[in-house]
């Protein structure tokens, strides 16, 4: 398999899933030189605040820049890390960002245990590196427009990837080579936040 290498470190960061063999987070970390991933959390699972610790003990594991690549729930956490901590963050691939105002489906946790634990309300400032969010036409956990108006809030590029779903395995992704190009998109963006976020760190 041929080795994809990057100036910065990429961290993974799934959803509430976690590590899922077939999905495009996990064949990503497999490719990439430079990588960690966080790691399942072992006990409260859905809350917000533990899910927060583990991106950041991981960080703290890391030397020099770091990419954050998010899905799901995933980005949810790192908007919420981001308004909480400082660290050496080159840029985030942020991928279909769920809706909390959207009723999701019987499978999912409820608007109120989210909200119970401290995932609503989301942070609604500007992301202090540089972003880009990726949306589906056809996600049941979020319309276009929802996904669309976050990337806005958060600053961040945004980018229509068609119908692709909830881009995890059910919907087909398995290997998503459009992330692969964003990663090295952001990796190589000169980051003038990330030189006054390294200085403050």
């Amino acid at each position: 398999m041929e080795k994809i290498f990057t100036n910065s470190t990429v961290l993974i960061v799934p959803g509430l899933r976690d590590h899922v063999e077939e999905h495009w987070q996990t064949l990503l970390a497999s490719k990439l030189q430079k990588v960690r991933t966080v790691p399942p959390a072992e006990i409260n699972q859905l809350n917000c605040t533990n899910r927060v610790a583990r991106i950041q003990a991981e960080l703290e594991q890391i030397q020099g820049p770091v990419i954050l690549v998010a899905h799901s729930a995933g980005v949810l956490m790192t908007v919420h890390w981001a308004a909480q901590y400082q660290a050496k963050i080159q840029g985030a691939l942020l991928a279909a960002p769920p809706d909390l105002s959207q009723q999701w489906p019987e499978n999912y946790p409820s608007s109120d245990v989210l909200r119970q634990e401290g995932w609503d309300p989301l942070p609604d400032q500007k992301l202090p590196f540089p972003s880009i969010v990726v949306a589906s036409t056809n996600d049941h956990l979020a319309s276009f427009e929802s996904v669309a108006y976050l990337a806005a809030v958060w600053g961040s590029d945004l980018v229509n990837a068609g119908a692709v779903g909830h881009l995890n395995p059910a919907s087909g992704f398995g290997e998503w080579p459009l992330a692969e190009e964003l990663i090295l998109k952001l990796d190589q963006t000169d980051n003038k936040n990330y030189v006054d976020n390294m200085q403050s760190a």
